[in-house]
């Protein structure tokens, strides 16, 4: 909402939380113009709804806004899953009213009201992803993938099953190998917590995540993260055999492709998305 405000996208910016607390300190935030105690109060008379809660309550939040929807809204949301939300708002939504997902990835292991900022989603990718069946009009992407540009993100476009594959290699496995070292870890001495170095703390980061909301991350997308986690046991495997061979000459090209490809990340995630 602070980068909406930011940026003169919205004439009134309305707000609601489950959280009491969240809500009572939204009514003391200048980019927030009214705070509702309900969804369907919040949404009323709204051209844009966009649904900030984990992927597994979207569709139970709008079922509660829907009866405040009116013909020609249009929604969005920012779940880290897709394809079984798009599936499952299509039947909570009232006539006249079309849901496009997306997802910007501007998210880290911080969450709640005092992490939020108004250059979140400055130069980062966003997924707009429209389902096939039923089809969602052309005006209605065409003016969320604008929203979401307006905001500063690079918006591209995919299926909801395409979004799914490729978030569960770049996004999800990364948070579980994160966790999976600190879970390693954590039956280790306590005291080797104490002895490591930036590369611990960068590889770790992200394990810092909100568990509830990465259990219902993979919850939602479980097949994608299955393949991807698949996918991560082979290449260990392929390195382990190859350690345990002492074939070295496997173990530092295994070392030169992760560099090379490291190396052209940060470049990658600057460049425009085609």
């Amino acid at each position: 909402m602070q980068a909406a405000r930011a940026r003169g996208l919205a004439g009134h910016l309305a707000a609601w939380s489950r959280s009491a607390g969240t809500r009572s300190r939204c009514v003391a935030q200048s980019w927030c113009d009214s705070v509702h105690e309900t969804p369907e109060d919040c949404v009323r008379g709204a051209a844009l709804v966009v649904v900030c809660v984990p992927a597994d309550r979207i569709a139970d939040t709008l079922a509660l806004a829907a009866p405040g929807l009116g013909v020609g809204a249009l929604v969005t949301d920012v779940g880290s899953t897709k394809g079984h939300v798009c599936e499952a708002v299509q039947g909570v939504l009232p006539e006249g009213v079309a849901f496009v997902g997306a997802h910007p990835m501007a998210g880290s292991e911080k969450s709640g009201l005092e992490h939020a900022r108004a250059d979140l989603f400055e130069g980062r990718v966003c997924f707009v992803t429209p389902q096939e069946k039923p089809p969602v009009p052309v005006e209605a992407i065409e003016a969320v993938a604008h929203f979401w540009a307006a905001l500063g993100t690079r918006v591209v476009m995919f299926s909801p099953g395409v979004h799914d594959r490729v978030v569960a290699h770049t996004s999800h496995l990364p948070h579980l190998a994160a966790a999976a070292l600190s879970v390693l870890l954590q039956r280790k001495p306590l005291e080797w917590r104490r002895l490591g170095g930036p590369g611990l703390r960068d590889t770790t980061r992200v394990a810092a995540g909100d568990p509830l909301m990465w259990r219902a991350i993979v919850q939602e997308n479980r097949r994608q993260v299955l393949r991807a986690l698949e996918d991560y046991q082979a290449e260990l495997e392929h390195l382990r055999v190859a350690i345990a061979a002492e074939d070295f000459d496997t173990v530092q090209a295994f070392l030169v492709t992760g560099k090379n490809w490291r190396e052209h990340l940060d470049a990658e995630l600057s460049l425009p998305v085609t």
